[in-house]
């Protein structure tokens, strides 16, 4: 195997397992903090963090004026909007649910790889993601079907699937940034600048009103929960996968996604003591049916290119 390739494998794989346990660290996390104040006092650490990066690696914003657009639309998607909807969706809804929703990431980053970035997607990839599709809308509509209209947490699953819109254009936009040569840890650093300076107007506010007993109540627990989000979700993760996604295509980059339920699905359980419920199950399977179609298509194409 290329050692470049096999190197983007290894981050990946270290991302992975960074972002799987994350989901379930927020949702406890929650518990202390409400999502904007959360979302917040997470960017916050990370742009401290992003500061003492800069001064040891050198700020490389583009020089060029469409590039750094781009960047800064980058930044307020992957930051403010995807997170957003990830805190606010978690705040509502289960991290099973989350987990079933977000594993047609890596199908819809495919798609998207082919309309935007010429990459390759076969009929029985298609087949495989409306398949899967199929079992997402199931596990979206589930709160209704298992007990008695949970309009609260239907509306979690909602804010997930606006997630992974979010997620499938900042996967997009950083692949097109990384062919214009723009630093990942610029990447990076800026969308929690952005993240920052968009959320503070919303939660100053609060901190104020609540004398900073809203930052100073929560245990220590929830704090650590934060700080595991913004240095290792947050500012490490992010730089390995964008670093990841310099060498491998965004579709092949997105299938470690599939890895999400070995390290989401013990902890929602043992952890948070969630629930698996029948219709979770037949979603699960139904997704895991259109994922396998499409993936071993995928498999096979490869091998033979």
């Amino acid at each position: 195997m290329n050692p470049h390739r096999l190197k983007a494998y290894i981050l990946l794989l270290i991302t992975t397992i960074i972002w799987a346990i994350a989901e379930p660290v927020i949702k406890f996390t929650l518990g202390g903090f409400s999502p904007i104040i959360f979302l917040t006092y997470r960017f916050f650490l990370a742009s401290i963090a992003a500061v003492v990066i800069f001064s040891v690696f050198g700020f490389h914003f583009p020089k060029d004026t469409k590039t750094r657009i781009e960047l800064l639309i980058y930044a307020l998607v992957t930051s403010t909007f995807s997170l957003g909807f990830l805190f606010f969706g978690l705040d509502k809804t289960t991290v099973l649910d989350t987990m079933l929703i977000t594993l047609v990431s890596p199908l819809l980053i495919s798609f998207a790889g082919v309309k935007f970035l010429n990459e390759h997607i076969t009929l029985k990839e298609k087949v495989g993601m409306f398949i899967a599709l199929a079992g997402t809308f199931l596990t979206v509509v589930e709160p209704f079907l298992q007990n008695g209209h949970s309009l609260t947490r239907f509306s979690g699953n909602v804010l997930i699937v606006l997630y992974l819109v979010m997620t499938t254009i900042g996967a997009v936009l950083a692949k097109k940034l990384l062919r214009k040569d723009v630093n990942p840890l610029t990447m990076t650093n800026t969308s929690f600048f952005v993240g920052f300076i968009t959320l503070i107007p919303f939660a100053l506010p609060q901190i104020l009103a609540s004398r900073f007993q809203i930052l100073t109540t929560p245990s220590l627990p929830y704090h650590l929960g934060v700080i595991y989000m913004a240095i290792l979700s947050g500012t490490l993760a992010y730089f390995l996968s964008i670093k990841a996604q310099k060498t491998i295509e965004v579709g092949e980059a997105a299938v470690f996604g599939y890895l999400y339920p070995i390290f989401v699905a013990p902890l929602a359980v043992v952890w948070l003591g969630e629930k698996i419920t029948p219709l979770f199950i037949v979603g699960a399977i139904i997704i895991a049916f259109g994922v396998l179609i499409a993936e071993i298509k995928k498999k096979r194409y490869n091998t033979s290119s």
